[in-house]
């Protein structure tokens, strides 16, 4: 594969209140779908396009984050350990572990989206980038989302995703009686969730304190510098337990549509 030189930015500091049965003791980034943080399907995401360079925003037990990753081999492999000399020797491919270069940007405990992202602007290389939270998954082709990007000439674009509703929806005829009933039905209208392309000049609307989805967004789509990927394909965003045992139960069946490696 062609890897890409873009490098991917993911907000995982956040503490995911609305999460409470998993977040008390891990963060939201490290809360497992099928054994695997839901951190690590979204990168493997951006893998499987041929993307390998990743700035981490942490916060939020950040720590645990960097523990994962840098003893991410010894999680993964069956290895033999000589207590003695501290030789360990991994048993099985190497290959099998991901070519991921990793940055892990300590943002603030309590800092908003838009300043964790202008803290880490520093690491960031190059005149593009893509960002991303750390909660919604999807089967997106990100070849098309940053044609699509270059295509608009815009400082940023951001993926309009359909959201599915948290109700039932239910229809009556005039007599009062049921003609329809949708278990959380797929909503027409488009909500943003995540998968961002920018372009650098984008931290020129960004400082230490702002919230990107307030005034840095505001100000962009006012200057009509943002612009709008619409995908109508699967995706999925996890804010509660009930969510993240619905991705849970998709991972199990086999068919999780977000798992496109």
């Amino acid at each position: 594969m062609k890897w890409k030189k873009e490098q991917v930015v993911i907000l995982c500091g956040g503490e995911g209140t609305r999460l409470r049965e998993e977040t008390e003791f891990k963060p939201k980034a490290l809360v497992e779908i099928g054994g695997r943080p839901i951190l690590w399907h979204l990168m493997r995401i951006y893998y499987r396009w041929g993307y390998r360079r990743f700035v981490l925003c942490l916060g939020y037990k950040g720590e645990m984050i960097k523990d994962y990753f840098l003893n991410y081999q010894w999680y993964d492999q069956d290895f033999t350990l000589k207590l003695k000399s501290d030789q360990k020797t991994i048993h099985g491919k190497k290959d099998a572990i991901e070519d991921w270069e990793i940055t892990f940007v300590e943002t603030g405990a309590r800092t908003q989206t838009g300043g964790r992202l202008f803290r880490a602007k520093e690491y960031v290389e190059g005149e593009r980038f893509l960002f991303n939270y750390c909660d919604g998954l999807s089967d997106i082709d990100l070849d098309k989302l940053v044609a699509h990007h270059a295509k608009m000439g815009k400082l940023a674009t951001l993926t309009g995703f359909h959201p599915r509703s948290r109700y039932g929806e239910v229809a009556v005829d005039a007599r009062g009686i049921v003609t329809h009933f949708q278990e959380k039905p797929m909503m027409s209208s488009l909500t943003s969730g995540g998968f961002f392309v920018m372009n650098r000049d984008v931290f020129d609307y960004l400082d230490p304190e702002c919230i990107l989805e307030t005034g840095p967004m505001d100000k962009m789509s006012k200057a009509r510098e943002l612009a709008l990927y619409q995908h109508d394909g699967f995706w999925f965003s996890m804010d509660t337990y009930k969510e993240a045992m619905t991705l849970n139960e998709l991972w199990a069946s086999g068919a999780a549509p977000w798992k496109v490696w």
